[in-house]
């Protein structure tokens, strides 16, 4: 973290100066840049990101009296706390939560089927899959993080609660197109209308959402007949493995989840409940708390699960569904239009909470749309990049509900033996899907934010399309250990890595000091093109270098200017742009991640934190090409329509 650049600041430096438009409280404003609809982990991911930014203003509303205080999602993939490493909470995540390390497999006793005996367990993630855990914290806490996040923001952004959207209406010649009426729910304000006018509009508010209603999506899928329940719980028991995450397959009583939650005494329990006639409800079976915990009891024999406390329970039916697109164009506009609602998370993909990749998703959403959002509304990229959201997201959440799908049914059949002899088909499922159960397997198409692989070979180990897999290295003015992927934060700007060739950077035959001569000086380097006159040349491309030497073979102040830039009012020099491979704890980043050492390369990695494109270190007409195909000359202006 870099602070005191204009000058000693005392205090928390994680608080930025107060640069608010409104006092927490006052009346909704009459115009809003961005208007987001719903508190939930989609929606508070999205004005996290937004906070960032107090040259847009943003409004986020939600029905409820206030913050989230109990139940609903827990499990946080390693991806996602990659992307809290962003905003700058993944520490105080791990700090405070379960670490999921290993997972273990129940069945029946073949001698006593009655009863259930471990029958596998295995690592939850494998090794070098990411530099994060898997851990379980419950939904509220991560909300209070992104809260915090908010609030010491220079927006000071604070949501605006108990208040209900009520309708929604486009005009394209108006400069805030979207007009949103909202109604107060709050003790002395009942009834209240509002008007509120945006730019765009973002339905986070679930699975009943009135943004969605309003744009004539709807929700396309299958209900599952099949009623589970969860339940958070404080419970004495001698079953062995409460404290690991555990699936469960009894003979008679249906398959249970365990799921520990921090804290050391409290886990999540999910019981396979009754099967449902066609067409029927979970809530026509009027199923108790007391049902739940008889159930878990049943499956749980021969051993003893005595609930003291039950935290937050609920019952749901598996249901997959997913809307058509998630964004208000429809027909010809979906290629052509420029969209001024949207809609996120569970607004716009429903499934069941087992595979613990709803809230992941979810956030993942917003991330997503974020950044886009924030360069289009600063006059940075073209409206194309706001339809890419939709084409992006679409199919990951496909993708995500046919894996939901088809665990949901391994899970709930009886002791399928896998394809491996006696290892049940849920065990080996689990095993074979773990990547994408960490949430690292999303892959974005060849586009325009893409590249089309033809330079992969450079860097095998930085997947186009995938999310940028960090790496560890050392920084070279200072000698700390550091992580690559922790570069990318939560501020919208891309990012350059140079990975150096063969040749000593100091030298006049190095293609990377060329490289960065090129971005610093040439007339045609995206740096010069993007960049707005005034701002610091990292302001909009960040870009960094990585050397092949230790970090004490070289100075930094012997490398090209841009990798050792000077900002702010004193003209100080930034010393944090150029690393070095950590050759102290290995293994060497360019072993790892498989870079070529003759030739080196240019990773470009994507404001959230996917890989964009690689070139040869002296492509300088293909680099130039991509930052034009999704950017705005520095010529812009702020809100551009």
């Amino acid at each position: 973290m870099q602070f005191h650049l204009n000058g000693f600041q005392p205090g928390n430096p994680e608080i930025s100066p107060d640069r608010s438009r409104r006092a927490a409280g006052s009346p909704l404003p009459a115009t809003t840049d961005v208007l987001i609809v719903g508190c939930g982990s989609a929606g508070l991911t999205l004005a996290a990101q937004m906070a960032a930014f107090d040259d847009i203003s943003t409004v986020i509303i939600e029905r409820k009296p206030g913050p989230m205080q109990r139940g609903q999602a827990d499990g946080v993939s390693c991806r996602s706390m990659e992307m809290f490493a962003a905003f700058g909470f993944a520490h105080k995540v791990w700090n405070e939560a379960y670490q999921v390390n290993e997972t273990t497999f129940w069945k029946p006793d073949p001698d006593a089927p009655q009863n259930i005996i471990r029958t596998g367990r295995i690592q939850d993630v494998e090794d070098g899959l990411s530099e994060m855990p898997h851990v379980i914290l419950n939904q509220a806490r991560v909300h209070d993080m992104y809260l915090e996040v908010m609030a010491n923001s220079a927006a000071r952004l604070v949501p605006d609660y108990s208040r209900q959207l009520v309708g929604l209406e486009i005009d394209e010649d108006a400069s805030h197109p979207v007009t949103a009426t909202i109604r107060r729910v709050d003790p002395g304000h009942e009834g209240e209308a509002e008007t509120i006018r945006a730019r765009y509009v973002i339905g986070c508010d679930g699975a009943r959402s009135d943004v969605r209603a309003f744009i004539g999506l709807e929700l396309k899928g299958d209900s599952a007949n099949k009623a589970w329940g969860v339940m958070d719980v404080l419970a004495v028991t001698d079953f062995p493995d409460i404290r690991q995450k555990t699936l469960i397959q009894s003979d008679r009583g249906g398959t249970l989840l365990i799921i520990p939650r921090e804290g050391g005494y409290m886990a999540r329990i999910y019981v396979e409940m009754e099967t449902l006639g066609e067409g029927e409800r979970v809530r026509n079976r009027n199923i108790t708390e007391a049902d739940l915990i008889r159930a878990a009891q049943g499956i749980f024999k021969p051993y003893e699960f005595d609930v003291k406390d039950v935290v937050w329970w609920s019952v749901y039916e598996i249901g997959q569904r997913l809307t058509d697109r998630f964004d208000n164009l429809t027909g010809d506009e979906a290629s052509t239009g420029h969209p001024r609602i949207f809609i996120a998370g569970d607004a716009c993909h429903t499934h069941s909470p087992k595979a613990g990749q709803g809230m992941n998703v979810s956030m993942g959403d917003s991330f997503n749309l974020g950044w886009k959002l924030a360069a289009v509304l600063r006059g940075q990229s073209k409206v194309p990049l706001l339809r890419s959201y939709s084409e992006e997201r679409q199919e990951v959440a496909r993708d995500l509900i046919a894996f939901d799908q088809e665990w949901a049914r391994i899970i709930s059949e009886r002791n399928r033996i896998g394809d491996d002899g006696d290892t049940p088909k849920f065990q080996q499922y689990f095993v074979e899907h773990g990547r994408y159960t960490a949430g690292v397997s999303v892959r974005y198409k060849p586009s325009a934010l893409t590249g089309d692989g033809r330079h992969q070979h450079l860097a095998p180990g930085f997947e186009l399309g995938m999310r940028f897999h960090s790496a560890p290295a050392i920084r070279l003015a200072d000698g700390k250990p550091v992580h690559l992927g922790h570069l990318v934060k939560a501020d919208a700007r891309w990012r350059l890595i140079g990975f150096a060739d063969a040749a000593d950077p100091r030298d006049g035959n190095s293609r990377l000091a060329a490289l960065f001569r090129f971005l610093e000086t040439d007339p045609g380097s995206p740096v010069r093109r993007f960049t707005p006159p005034g701002q610091a040349l990292d302001s909009v491309i960040d870009c960094r270098a990585v050397l092949q030497q230790g970090f004490r073979e070289i100075n930094v102040t012997d490398l090209p200017p841009l990798l050792h830039p000077t900002k702010g009012e004193f003209g100080l020099t930034d010393y944090e742009k150029v690393f070095c491979p950590d050759l102290k704890n290995g293994p060497d980043l360019y072993n790892l991640r498989s870079i070529n050492r003759e030739y080196g390369c240019v990773v470009i990695i994507r404001p959230d934190q996917y890989v964009a494109q690689i070139l040869p270190l002296d492509a300088y007409a293909e680099l130039a090409d991509f930052f034009d195909a999704v950017m705005l000359p520095a010529s812009w202006q702020i809100h551009t329509e």
